[in-house]
């Protein structure tokens, strides 16, 4: 509505400020705090705690609003991306997975991105602008909220459920717990203060709750800006984008590499302050014939070896626009296999949502609502 002023995304100090403004008590602010985070009501009137005088205050001069939802792709495997149009014509992506154990929702932190990795398809369609933190939560009230409705519990069933029968199905097939990976497009550390901000609100017991055990941010390693997120109270998870075990390699896959050095960044990364019980984990994708070979597998093992480290391997999703080819299921078993001799954690990440571009790698920006540039892929 124009000439408002959008509540949600603004913290605790932000919603004490707007109390102040119309002389309210700053409990007022907490009161508002669990409605748009804890339960995401939208509708101000609905915030029944508030009183009918200053609900109507609030109608005349602010909004709840979340990012408009311009598109959803619904995979064959339950996967769900979602591609919304900002105010200013930007779009990003976000993508839905549910899992047997869990659901996790993969979030962008800027419209593009300028880092352009020569494996990303994200990275070749440029970089728009930062995300505010109302467009970065409002990814994870989106999915939240219509979770239930779209893709849970399957994509076939989920759609037709009412809250009714929603409210019917089994406690535990009710409480899966969510997480959410900071992977989508863009670099979050370049966008650090809104990033920062959302994933306090995200982590608030009196937010949205996400333990930060279940939070995960992926950066290339911006190092001033990790230094500072490593002084944060409370941290989420930590996921390096690695995808070279050595620097000329990487420093060809990666240009960010001119700037922030692999031995830098892996230093760094053994210093933070992961979530109790937790590793860093070390994101490499895999591509034919390029960083798939045993010697690199053994390079790796060596430099990653007696570290908390986990490797998450990602064979490539190919795309005409990515002069890289996907690795050999050969070639992905016998890395993973010498990793595991040297004793370094790893995993091999399976693909999901392919038959939408909701792989990881694949936000892309095309064929937007309205003509605009819009993301036609996904995230990790």
């Amino acid at each position: 509505m124009e000439g408002t002023r959008n509540l949600f995304g603004l913290d605790r100090a932000g919603l004490e400020a707007a109390m102040t403004e119309l002389d309210e008590p700053a409990y007022r602010a907490r009161q508002m705090y669990v409605w748009l985070y804890r339960r995401r009501v939208r509708d101000l009137a609905a915030m029944t705690d508030l009183g009918k005088g200053l609900r109507a205050r609030l109608e005349s001069g602010f909004e709840v609003r979340w990012p408009e939802v311009a598109a959803r792709d619904v995979s064959r495997d339950g996967t769900i991306k979602y591609l919304f149009q900002l105010d200013d014509g930007a779009t990003i992506e976000s993508v839905f997975i549910p899992e047997e154990r869990r659901r996790t929702i993969c979030i962008s932190t800027q419209a593009g991105c300028p880092l352009k990795c020569a494996f990303c398809l994200t990275g070749i369609a440029g970089y728009k602008r930062n995300l505010k933190p109302w467009e970065i939560l409002g990814q994870v009230a989106t999915v939240m909220d219509e979770a239930p409705r779209a893709g849970v519990w399957g994509a076939d069933s989920a759609p037709q459920l009412n809250e009714r029968a929603r409210d019917s199905l089994p406690r535990e097939r009710k409480t899966k717990p969510w997480n959410v990976v900071v992977m989508g497009m863009g670099e979050p550390l370049l966008n650090y203060e809104a990033t920062v901000h959302a994933l306090r609100v995200l982590m608030d017991p009196d937010g949205f709750a996400v333990a930060p055990k279940k939070l995960t941010l992926s950066t290339v390693g911006i190092l001033p800006a990790l230094e500072k997120l490593m002084a944060e109270p409370v941290r989420p998870n930590l996921a390096i984008s690695l995808h070279a075990p050595e620097p000329g390699l990487r420093r060809q896959l990666m240009p960010i590499e001119e700037k922030y050095r692999l031995e830098d960044v892996i230093a760094a990364a053994q210093r933070y302050p992961i979530p109790r019980g937790g590793r860093v984990t070390y994101e490499y994708v895999l591509l034919k014939g390029v960083n798939d070979s045993t010697t690199h597998a053994r390079q790796l093992a060596r430099r990653l070896r007696g570290s908390r480290a986990k490797v998450n391997l990602i064979p490539l999703n190919a795309a005409s626009e990515i002069p890289f080819e996907a690795p050999t299921v050969e070639a992905v078993d016998a890395f993973a296999g010498i990793l595991a001799a040297a004793h370094v954690t790893v995993s091999v990440r399976r693909p999901r949502g392919q038959d939408i571009l909701a792989a990881c790698g694949q936000l892309h920006l095309r064929d937007a609502p309205g003509g605009a540039s819009g993301s036609r892929a996904s995230a990790q």
